[in-house]
């Protein structure tokens, strides 16, 4: 796993920094592309439902997903 990576991200119209490992980035990436959503759009949505850091949200959000997609295998 690589070393935590600083993004610029909007998150409803107001630039923030996020900081993920890259691997999360890309999953995110990945996530947004088969939702047909921006980066940002869909940064704004976990956003919109946390209770709590950005960043842990985030990456919970990516471990859900990837659950989700491996008990539909």
């Amino acid at each position: 796993m690589t070393g935590l990576r600083k993004r610029s991200v909007m998150v409803s119209g107001h630039a923030t920094s996020v900081s993920l490992e890259q691997e999360f980035w890309e999953e995110l990436q990945v996530i947004a592309r088969a939702k047909g959503v921006s980066l940002n759009r869909l940064v704004s949505e976990v956003d919109r439902t946390r209770t709590g850091n950005l960043s842990s949200a985030l990456r919970v959000f990516v471990l859900a997903a990837l659950r989700r997609a491996g008990r539909d295998d």
